[in-house]
């Protein structure tokens, strides 16, 4: 049974009701259809925390869909279940491809940054200042980008930019 059929929550059932009349009428193939139910089925499995099961229909939704900019989403979801899972470098490469898709996916480019972050951070605590700055200054650059393109968004890293010297708030 699709996870849609089984969902509790009256918001969800609403939504997916919702969906699929849209799905239905909507003059669009058949594949992308079905890829929007994957991808709508991941979607609800990663709110529960099934990373698993979200995986899995994120992956089916990737074979069906070939929408770009569809696909781009479908991307940034299984990095964000891969960053969940502390598998930082599948994380990235998700990313990657996603704004390679969509350059203009602020939310990838982010969490791109956050990883560089968290690795400066730690080769910080290990007494590695040199290798730590490298990658500060690439997580800067990758949250200049985020920044750029949703400019009220992400004020904690604007203002770690700014009182580190890697940008400033109207600068960036």
């Amino acid at each position: 049974m699709p996870r849609t059929q089984r969902n509790d929550n009256f918001i969800d059932k609403t939504f997916t009701v919702m969906a699929d009349i849209i799905l239905k009428i909507l003059p669009t193939k058949q594949s992308s259809k079905e890829a929007f139910a994957y991808y709508r089925d991941g979607m609800s499995a990663q709110a529960d925390g099934e990373y698993a099961e979200a995986m899995e229909n994120y992956i089916e939704a990737l074979k069906l869909e070939e929408d770009p900019n569809d696909r781009s989403y479908i991307l940034y979801n299984i990095g964000l279940i891969h960053t969940s899972n502390g598998e930082h470098e599948k994380a990235l490469e998700k990313y990657f491809e996603a704004v390679e898709l969509n350059p203009r996916m602020p939310q990838a480019f982010n969490n791109i940054a956050v990883i560089y972050h968290f690795r400066g951070e730690r080769e910080k605590a290990a007494g590695n200042a040199d290798e730590a700055e490298e990658w500060f200054d690439k997580a800067a650059s990758y949250w200049k980008e985020a920044v750029r393109l949703a400019p009220n968004n992400y004020i904690e890293a604007q203002n770690w930019m700014k009182t580190t010297g890697r940008g400033s708030v109207d600068g960036i």
